[in-house]
């Protein structure tokens, strides 16, 4: 949660040359309702199995940067179901600094509509964190421009870390 997947994929992309797909703005795409709103109305259960069905589609897309929701690959099978041609990346951030980021950038954030967010944030990352250890690619984000991370993830893709028929997605997570 806000360590900067998106801003990161969108940059990435375009060093590429690739698409850009944000899980939680396809969700929002296919049933036309925010994931504030999906959360009040039918749960995080409900959401998940949106986003999972979601992932399962683009996941199979080539020459494609993906941006799940840091829930999604917190679900068990998820993480361990991403292909090994698929440059998996952690976006490192403590609870801290996702509570900052996400006060400024002004979103709704069910997750962290609760009293004490910080807290709650480090409840959340300490049990997610088991999941996040299952990417590739492990990149701090405190202190670290967008621009810096996505050229790094750039440069790694370009290395060879994709397949040379068949590029794979690079999937921020």
């Amino acid at each position: 949660m806000a360590s900067g997947k998106s801003a990161v994929g969108r940059e990435l992309a375009r060093l590429l040359g690739w698409r850009f797909v944000d899980f939680d703005e396809e969700v929002r795409r296919e049933t036309g309702q925010d994931v504030a709103d999906l959360f009040d109305r039918g749960g995080e259960g409900e959401f998940r199995a949106l986003e999972a069905r979601v992932a399962r589609r683009l996941l199979r897309r080539d020459r494609t940067v993906l941006a799940s929701g840091g829930g999604w690959a917190a679900q068990p099978g998820h993480m361990e179901g991403v292909t090994a041609d698929t440059l998996s990346v952690w976006l490192k951030v403590t609870a801290e600094t996702a509570v900052e980021r996400a006060r400024r950038q002004g979103v709704d954030r069910p997750l962290l509509d609760v009293p004490r967010p910080v807290e709650h944030s480090r409840r959340l990352l300490a049990r997610r964190e088991p999941y996040y250890r299952l990417a590739r690619l492990t990149l701090d984000t405190e202190n670290v421009s967008v621009a810096a991370l996505a050229d790094r993830i750039a440069r790694l893709a370009r290395q060879g870390i994709e397949p040379a028929s068949s590029p794979a997605p690079a999937h921020p997570s």
